[in-house]
């Protein structure tokens, strides 16, 4: 089914994006893990969208550094996990399996801890939609900084399960750098290949690599494609020190 949606990517800060999505039939627009809130209100006023709403991922000031000014400028509500007290002013506290919405149309809740420890991801099965935050990234997967090689495993599991046309929106710009790991970590991968190159020539074009989709990612990402916990815990540690 089309999307009724249309989602903007703001680029900020050096390697963030922060996703407008507005729902053209409401009016609604939300903010997608703002890292900051000036460039992503203008972003919004630019198109005569007003923020009503804020959904963050996780704790990370990079993700949730603009939602002050943002609620301060428009009164908009902000949604995301319970995470021991580091997201401030949150108007709602979700989890695994709560839904919230944009209009009438509905967004599911998944648990993907490991990134951080209670790291969500929205996914809005009737738009093809899946906002991952830092847990998938394009050819990459989040750092464990609160959780384990068992749990982001699991994550990885978890969202190749989702359609394979669904569209994977993450929150940085880092497919060149993945990408250059991904060719070490599975050097015969054709399809990797392939995708570097059109990557290289979007970035020499100054233009974004995301989202991606998850057929795309089962093909190309060694973190996705790993077939254990173990084999995950590896790259990810060789990931962690690859200066390619």
């Amino acid at each position: 089914m089309p999307a009724r949606v249309e989602v903007v990517g703001v680029p900020v800060l050096s390697d963030n994006y922060v996703w407008l999505m507005h729902d053209p039939a409401s009016g609604e627009t939300v903010a997608i893990d703002p890292a900051v809130a000036d460039p992503v209100l203008a972003a919004a006023d630019a198109r005569g969208w007003r923020i009503g709403q804020i959904w963050n991922t996780h704790w990370h000031n990079d993700h949730i550094g603009g939602n002050a000014g943002i609620q301060a400028a428009t009164g908009a509500r902000i949604t995301g996990p319970a995470e021991a007290g580091r997201i401030p002013a949150l108007d709602r506290v979700v989890d695994e399996g709560d839904v919230v919405t944009i209009g009438g149309i509905a967004a599911q809740v998944i648990a993907v801890p490991a990134h951080t420890a209670g790291h969500i991801a929205y996914h809005l099965p009737s738009e093809g939609i899946v906002f991952v935050g830092d847990t998938l990234f394009a050819m990459g997967c989040g750092r464990l900084f609160e959780g384990t090689a068992e749990q982001m495993f699991a994550n990885m599991r978890r969202l190749a399960a989702l359609p394979p046309e669904t569209l994977v929106y993450c929150a940085h710009e880092y497919t060149q750098s993945n990408g250059r790991y991904a060719r070490v970590a599975e050097p015969d991968n054709a399809a990797t290949a392939a995708r570097m190159r059109s990557v290289d020539a979007a970035r020499a074009a100054g233009e974004a690599t995301v989202p991606s989709t998850i057929a795309l990612e089962l093909a190309t990402n060694p973190f996705m494609r790993a077939a254990s916990a173990t084999e995950l815990a590896a790259r990810r540690a060789a990931k962690d020190a690859f200066r390619g």
